[in-house]
């Protein structure tokens, strides 16, 4: 295939895509839902080990919902590098089909593997369901009450550079280009998601990160689309920021409280909510979902940890991350006394437990037993 004949199928696939999103569901309404199937994905690394963690603790939360049928904890087998790399798939077409039949995923990490590595080099697991299951918010809250930052992140999460991260091109020997896109309806259902959830909480400020004096097209439009969408919220203060500037202000005790609710294309996203979850504490210490209107799969937003692996030291993970990731898939699924119930339990482990992940300190047994002990 000639460059040309590359960059135009590239072009027609999302064009393809847009179609696709205009015909989307609307979004599931889990108060009304007779039954609702969450699917839990161990992953790679120490992801067996926080999931086994997460499972027993919700087992023992939602015991009467399980007992009644209302809810069912499916186990997804086969989203492993092993089996992935086996199989020459990224994600299964067998466990798709399986992720396909729940309504909520709950997911450990999974191992993308590196250039130059050993076995296929496949394209990461996470980017692959997100596109897959259009699931096109990156939602991730941060709380530092004792700097008064309360955070809450809106990453896009199906289109910029890593919606064609696999599909670049080599041109000869001595340049290579990837590329990024932006169109209307997927950063205008991303801005509508976050500025409800700011009119929804107090009107809390937005503020709008890019980096649209450089990338004038891709960034221009995410950064123009967002300020369309504010005009049908006057009673909400917004702002804008290039990415660089805020990364700096979000360890700026002037600025880092004044920011609430915050929109950023894909790649900075990724970027700026590790920054705000090693602020927070580190990344174990929180969660993260990814939404959409027929699916919604949560995760910990720190990787496998083979390291920790290779060190024999697994079973120190912290599996707080997973946790607070359930939380915010019970409060997505309308049962926040149950959330609330979680995260209470969660804040008391994460005052009285000591897990710095190396091998010292408290493992993840002590900490599912010491947060089932916090569950009536």
């Amino acid at each position: 295939m000639s460059y040309r004949e590359h960059f135009e199928q590239i072009v027609k696939d999302q064009i393809a895509r847009i179609e696709r999103m205009k015909e989307a569901p609307k979004a599931s309404d889990f108060s009304a839902m007779e039954k609702i199937i969450i699917g839990t994905i161990d992953g790679d690394g120490i992801g067996p080990i926080i999931m086994d963690a997460c499972r027993k603790i919700l087992e023992k939360l939602l015991k009467e919902e399980i007992a009644s049928g209302r809810i069912e904890l499916r186990r997804i087998e086969g989203l492993t590098i092993e089996n992935r790399q086996a199989k020459g798939e990224t994600v299964p077409a067998d466990v798709l089909s399986a992720i396909r039949e729940c309504d909520l995923l709950l997911k450990g990490p999974t191992t993308t593997p590196a250039k130059g590595g050993e076995g296929p080099n496949l394209e990461s697991a996470n980017v692959t369901l997100r596109r897959e299951l259009d699931l096109f918010a990156n939602v991730r809250p941060v709380s530092i009450p004792e700097k008064n930052i309360e955070w809450i992140f809106y990453r896009e999460n199906t289109e910029g550079e890593y919606a064609l991260g696999s599909r670049g091109v080599d041109i000869g020997e001595d340049m290579s280009i990837d590329f990024k896109v932006t169109t209307d309806i997927g950063t205008e259902r991303l801005a509508r998601v976050a500025f409800e959830y700011a009119k929804n909480n107090g009107n809390k400020n937005v503020s709008i990160v890019t980096k649209a004096n450089i990338m004038k097209k891709t960034d221009g439009r995410f950064l123009d689309i967002c300020m369309k969408v504010a005009e049908d919220y006057p009673d909400i203060k917004v702002d804008d920021w290039y990415v660089d500037i805020m990364a700096a202000n979000l360890i700026n005790d002037l600025f880092a409280a004044n920011f609430h609710v915050v929109i950023l294309p894909n790649l900075y996203g990724d970027i700026i909510t590790d920054e705000a979850a090693q602020i927070q504490g580190g990344v174990g210490t929180a969660g993260s979902a990814n939404i959409g209107n027929r699916y919604s799969m949560f995760e910990a937003i720190h990787g496998s940890a083979p390291r920790m692996v290779a060190d024999g030291i697994a079973e120190y993970a912290n599996p707080a991350s997973l946790c607070r990731a359930a939380v915010m898939m019970l409060r997505h699924a309308a049962m926040t006394e149950k959330a609330e119930v979680l995260e209470a339990a969660l804040d008391k482990a994460a005052a009285e437990l000591d897990m710095p992940g190396d091998g010292t300190g408290n493992t993840a047994t002590d900490f599912t037993q010491f947060v089932l002990g916090q569950i009536d």
